[in-house]
Formats: structure tokens, C-alpha cells, sequence
């Protein structure tokens, strides 16, 4: 859940919302983030926990899941929890996501949609399509891909470098943000 964004736009939206992060600190950030006062009758939980193991989640009760991993070693988001898929390497990371993808299938209700949003990266001067990785991981799991977004990224160390081009190309200034139906 990261600092807890998408929870407090379901907050100001009315929605109740589960928010799960591995990170204690992710979790007492989004919670401080929650404590506004706003006319709501939502019902708004964060929980310390690993997405691969939603096991306080019962099967099919989910109506929308939004996520946004870290990238495979990119940036890292703790020095050593269990867990944390920041700290893996590629080929890790693309397994720890395929248990993310079956379990976000299991709690997800039948016809329901799941957004994720990931980009690729370049590991020793090679560009990885870590995004069409995890788009496979949850195709494999059994979603269906009704949409791909292509969403530019901003503050990239390479983007201006490229801007200045005479082509204008943006490589790696773009994340995927993929949209999944059970």
C-alpha cells in the first residue's frame, strides 16, 4: 500500500478498502495518512502482510484490487524483510509475482477487475520487459488482459537526456498500467 494514496482516494471516495503492505513502516505511514476528518461511512484497513499469503482474505469477496510492486531491485524498500519482493533479483521477483497473481485470482469476485501497474527496467546495459513478465503472470494465473495503459513516467534520470534529442525518444520513461478481468 505503499504510503496509502489509493486508500485515502477510496476513503475520499466513500469505498471501503483493505490496504496490505509487507513494510511495518509503509503501514504506520498510511495509517498517519488515514487520520483526516472527511463525512464518510467507509471502512478503511491497513494490514501488515505479504500479497503472496492473502489468507485473512476468503475466496471471491474482493470487488477491485490495485496494485503497484516495486521493481525487482530497483528501488529498494526495506534493507531485509522477509519477503520483500524490492530485494529480489529478476528471475525472484517474477515468481514471488505469480503467487501474487494466483492469490489476487482467489480472493478476486468472478467478473471483477485488478489493475496493475509496473514498468521494465535495464539490468547491465539490457533492457528486461519486466512489465510483459507480470502481464503473463496474471494471465497465467487465469485473468483475462482487457487493457493496457501506457502511462508516461516522470522524474526518470534518462529522460531528459532523451528529451533533448532530436527524436524525442523516452526510453524506459513509461509504466504499464494493465487491466485485468477474472
Amino acid at each position: 500500500m505503499g504510503s496509502g494514496t489509493t486508500l485515502v482516494e477510496a476513503k475520499l471516495l466513500n469505498r471501503n478498502a483493505i490496504g496490505v503492505d509487507i513494510n511495518p513502516q509503509s503501514v504506520s505511514i498510511s495509517e498517519t495518512n488515514l487520520k483526516f476528518q472527511y463525512d464518510t461511512s467507509s471502512q478503511i484497513y491497513t494490514k501488515q502482510g505479504d500479497a503472496t499469503e492473502l489468507t485473512f482474505m476468503k475466496d471471491s469477496k474482493i470487488d477491485f484490487i490495485c496494485t503497484h510492486p516495486p521493481y525487482s531491485n530497483i528501488i529498494k524498500y526495506s534493507k531485509d524483510i522477509t519477503g520483500d519482493v524490492s530485494l529480489l533479483t529478476i528471475e525472484p521477483f517474477i515468481e514471488k509475482m505469480r503467487k501474487v497473481a494466483a492469490e489476487s485470482y482467489r480472493v478476486l469476485k468472478k467478473g471483477k477487475m485488478c489493475a496493475v501497474m509496473i514498468g521494465d527496467i535495464r539490468k547491465y546495459g539490457k533492457v528486461v520487459p519486466l512489465g510483459f513478465c507480470i502481464m503473463q503472470c496474471f494471465l497465467d494465473a487465469g485473468f483475462i488482459n482487457k487493457e493496457i495503459i501506457i502511462k508516461e513516467q516522470y522524474n526518470c534520470k534518462s529522460t531528459d537526456y532523451w528529451q533533448n534529442r532530436e527524436n524525442n525518444f523516452l526510453l524506459l520513461a513509461h509504466e504499464y498500467i494493465f487491466v485485468f478481468q477474472k
